[in-house]
């Protein structure tokens, strides 16, 4: 903490240069913990949602070609550029520290703020999971929103007291429940083939014509963008990797985990529970309840529960990353800067605690009285998180290409694929990330609890307003207000 403080009259002359002060200071304040099994873990906590196969479902078998799609023009180039920067420059923070060599100070922060919001809002989200996984267990359960609010707020803040304590132990528990997530993962493909062995037909139609793709079952596209968002995430704690040869490692069996395990677990939903009984949160465990019987779904559902809990965590600690590097940045209070006695950034993940739990506490209880309020308040924070992050990621793959020229020595130094390879990917993943925004503004996820128009409204303006609070808080900043007393006097 003394360390980080000492160092931070400095970030003026720092800020000018290409290096950021947090690019010096915060490898001697972290430890390097982190071991390519660990970031794999972590990049799955990340980016492998088991739910988003029961949302894909309602596209029929066409939400296999989405897969793909996303697979090809999204999760693969976003690797290969996220390789690409993070061994150029194996920094805290990612996007923040990328986005700051390639564009420069505002939009470093911009970028930064983009990457994190949607961390806040998907803490949310998986709290908000963790309440429909215990309502698959006994329907009676939680049904007052300011119920569902409470059980969120003790998610959040149970995340937040295992974020803060000894990052090694922190990670050695989830690492158990990726494990042990894998397993669950495992079931719903063995629910399909156990009701196929049982002599049962497929649930829904797998004809070539059902793969088909049209302006109906477009808005999928963004569901898998949004299932996919996240690879950059894990380097949000660059320095704190052991060796380097993790972040390959990482990128690399991550992606290949991912993929099987989304494809297995939509064939799995697909093949034994019918569209129109599918629920969109739930029906992986609707297959596993139906081919393999109620006792191995509540099984399933109680892995799914701490894995939630677990994946809050993730973003928790991950996420406060971005604010601790913008606090020594002074792009932040200072105090954003500061560790406990664990090395941990405390004051970062208890003040994402604090925002989520305000926005919980005025969604759930405040302004409650929906019946739906869950599953709405699940889908737009979902559908935001898309757009936000989608931005992004646009700015990520714009990088890039930026830095290739900027840096031509390190580049080639680090250089993964070939230069035509590198640019497609580029490319493929900017305007993978631009479709991803667009169809999720037009086209409702649930048009039964939200119409096309006030989707658009909501989620638009969620967006709108995140992007004005982020040029609002960097002009505001402490940098920015020690250059405009500067320049008075």
């Amino acid at each position: 903490m003394g360390t980080a403080e000492s160092n931070l009259g400095a970030v003026g002359r720092s800020a000018a240069g290409s290096e950021l002060l947090s690019e010096r200071i915060a490898p001697g304040i972290l430890p390097k913990v982190l071991g390519p099994f660990d970031m794999v873990a972590i990049f799955v906590a990340i980016v492998l949602f088991a739910n988003q196969a029961s949302v894909i479902q309602a596209a029929g078998a066409a939400g296999f070609v989405y897969w793909i799609l996303g697979f090809v023009t999204f999760l693969i180039p976003g690797a290969i550029v996220t390789g690409q920067l993070g061994l150029m420059f194996p920094g805290e923070g990612s996007i923040y520290v990328w986005t700051h060599k390639a564009l420069g100070t505002f939009w470093g922060f911009f970028a930064g703020f983009c990457a994190w919001w949607p961390g806040i809002l998907v803490m949310i989200a998986t709290s908000d999971l963790i309440v429909t996984m215990l309502q698959f267990l006994n329907s009676s359960w939680l049904q007052q929103p300011w119920q569902q609010g409470v059980v969120i707020a003790l998610v959040i803040w149970f995340s937040t007291g295992l974020s803060i304590l000894r990052f090694r132990v922190t990670q050695n528990m989830v690492n158990v429940v990726f494990v042990i997530y894998g397993a669950a993962i495992a079931a719903v493909g063995l629910a399909g083939v156990a009701w196929l062995l049982g002599g049962h037909p497929a649930a829904n139609d797998f004809s070539p014509s059902a793969f088909s793709l049209n302006s109906s079952n477009a808005t999928f596209y963004g569901l898998v963008i949004l299932a996919l968002l996240g690879i950059e995430v894990p380097l949000n704690m660059g320095v704190e990797v052991k060796d380097r040869r993790a972040i390959t490692s990482y990128l690399f069996w991550g992606s290949i985990v991912v993929m099987a395990a989304y494809l297995l677990l939509t064939w799995g939903a697909m093949v034994v529970v019918p569209q129109k009984d599918a629920n969109s949160t739930t029906a992986i465990l609707q297959a596993v309840q139906i081919s393999l019987g109620s006792a191995v779904s509540t099984v399933v559902a109680l892995i799914l529960i701490a894995f939630f809990l677990f994946n809050t965590t993730v973003y928790n600690y991950s996420f406060a990353r971005l604010l601790f590097v913008s606090g020594l940045d002074r792009r932040l209070p200072a105090a954003m800067a500061r560790v406990n006695r664990n090395k941990v950034p405390h004051i970062a993940v208890i003040t994402q605690a604090v925002i989520t739990t305000v926005i919980t506490v005025l969604t759930f209880i405040v302004f409650s009285g929906n019946p739906n309020l869950s599953t709405q308040v699940y889908l737009v924070l979902q559908a935001a998180v898309t757009v936000i992050w989608c931005l992004s990621m646009v700015i990520l793959f714009v990088d890039v290409l930026i830095i290739r020229n900027k840096f031509p020595t390190e580049f080639k130094r680090e250089q993964l694929v070939p230069n035509g390879v590198f640019v497609a990917a580029s490319i493929f993943g900017a305007v993978a990330s631009a479709a991803g925004i667009w169809v999720t503004l037009t086209g409702s996820w649930n048009p039964t609890l939200i119409a096309n128009g006030p989707w658009l409204i909501i989620v638009g303006g969620v967006t709108v307003v995140s992007l004005v609070v982020a040029v609002v808080v960097y002009f505001l900043g402490p940098s920015r207000r020690s250059q405009g007393a500067q320049s008075s006097a």
